[in-house]
């Protein structure tokens, strides 16, 4: 009934709750300042001054935000790094910076970003990009009977964390432990980090813990230099697209494997 009536499908409770592609940092960061100003846009709260809503944001229970901006110790199961990342200047001031950002939105509303989240049931971006994954959908479309089998995320079962250390280090001709070492300037880490989170289905906190590096938020900083090597050394490049063939190739095969055993 709920489904006829509003005009969807599969089970009620099925899939990641909204679960919408994003176009790119911006996007991302704006799609953040929005999910944490919602606390303050409801009820009484709404019509209050930006004085008292900035209070209410701050020591609001139920978000991570306090947590963001070290007005309250900082949830285990939360991975602030990422975004905290975004902000520019020192690592001290990145948390003042965001607060920034997110609390300006009190008083600027995005119109923009408003439009961009109401346009599209599936992606958050920019015109071309809606209609690049919306394109993508119909072609998905075609080959499934049922709507609810359509899902950008595919789940797979992950490759070892060894076998894609091992791979890694093999294809760019170092000793496996060498990704363990804190080197300047140097790509490695990324790469390593990089593979782990696409084929092993790390998080970025654990992608630290393999590395030897400090946090998830490290993890994040190096991600975020490595567009910028890669443009700068085509051989390295190369040698990134190779690990990812390699691994691809891999989970492929295990993939076949698991079909014929089941």
């Amino acid at each position: 009934y709920y489904n006829l009536r509003h005009g969807r499908h599969g089970h009620l409770f099925d899939g990641r709750y909204k679960a919408k592609l994003v176009d790119g940092d911006d996007y991302l960061l704006a799609l953040t300042r929005y999910v944490h100003l919602n606390p303050v846009h409801v009820g009484s709260i709404n019509r209050k001054s930006i004085e008292d809503k900035i209070t209410h944001l701050r020591s609001y229970q139920w978000s991570s935000y306090p947590g963001y901006i070290a007005k309250r110790k900082s949830f285990d199961f939360v991975e602030y790094g990422p975004m905290l990342a975004e902000m520019n200047g020192k690592r001290s001031q990145w948390r003042k910076r965001y607060r920034k950002f997110v609390e300006t939105g009190l008083a600027e509303d995005d119109e923009d970003f408003q439009e961009a989240l109401k346009e599209s049931p599936r992606s958050i971006g920019s015109d071309t990009f809606r209609g690049r994954i919306d394109e993508l959908y119909q072609k998905m479309i075609e080959g499934h009977k049922a709507l609810e089998d359509i899902s950008f995320r595919h789940i797979t079962e992950p490759l070892p964390v060894e076998t894609i250390l091992n791979v890694s280090a093999e294809v760019l001709g170092i000793d496996v432990g060498v990704f363990r070492q804190r080197l300047r300037n140097s790509p490695l880490r990324a790469v390593a980090a990089r593979m782990l989170i696409r084929f092993g289905g790390q998080t970025q906190r654990q992608a630290a813990t393999h590395l030897g590096m400090g946090t998830g938020g490290a993890v994040s900083v190096q991600l975020r230099k490595l567009p910028r090597l890669l443009d700068e050394n085509r051989s390295l490049k190369r040698k990134l697209k190779l690990i990812e063939k390699n691994l691809e190739d891999l989970k492929s095969a295990k993939h076949n494997k698991d079909v014929k055993e089941t």
